[in-house]
């Protein structure tokens, strides 16, 4: 196979993998009639539950801009998921943290986004067992 060919091949594959986990099953719709936040909302809410952060480290974990991170945080802060301290180091920064509720929040939306697709669950084993084999070469 020459060198267009196989980039042609990766290309379609990527593409093919892309579909089968971001849309085939519209897990984020799902995220958000479950838990009634939007998206980006339940995205820090879940990077919140693995541990508290500082709001600009929040910002950076989104790829969002501060002023937008403080509307988010408002917002879960407001709805009892999130609460905000001052950073025992720096009494200008606030730490947010994630609340029990918040928690409760996160595991439901990571449980709806860690659910697999339909068309891979419907794999015969064998064939299963060699995608594993191959996705494990490429994301150890």
């Amino acid at each position: 196979m020459n060198d267009d060919a196989h980039r042609a091949t990766a290309i379609r594959i990527f593409q093919r993998m892309a579909h089968l986990v971001l849309e085939s099953d519209n897990r984020q719709r799902e995220v958000v009639e479950a838990t009634g936040l939007s998206f980006g909302r339940t995205r820090a809410l879940r990077r919140l539950a693995k541990r508290p952060m500082r709001m600009s480290e929040l910002a950076a974990e989104l790829v969002v801009d501060k002023p937008y991170t403080t509307v988010i945080v408002d917002d879960l802060e407001r709805r009892g998921l999130v609460v905000r301290s001052t950073a025992p180091d720096d009494r200008r920064a606030k730490v947010v943290t994630v609340t029990d509720q918040g928690r409760e929040m996160a595991q439901l939306a990571n449980g709806i986004l860690a659910r697999p697709p339909q068309a891979l669950v419907a794999l015969p084993a064998a064939e299963m067992a060699a995608l594993d084999a191959l996705l494990a070469k490429l994301a150890p």
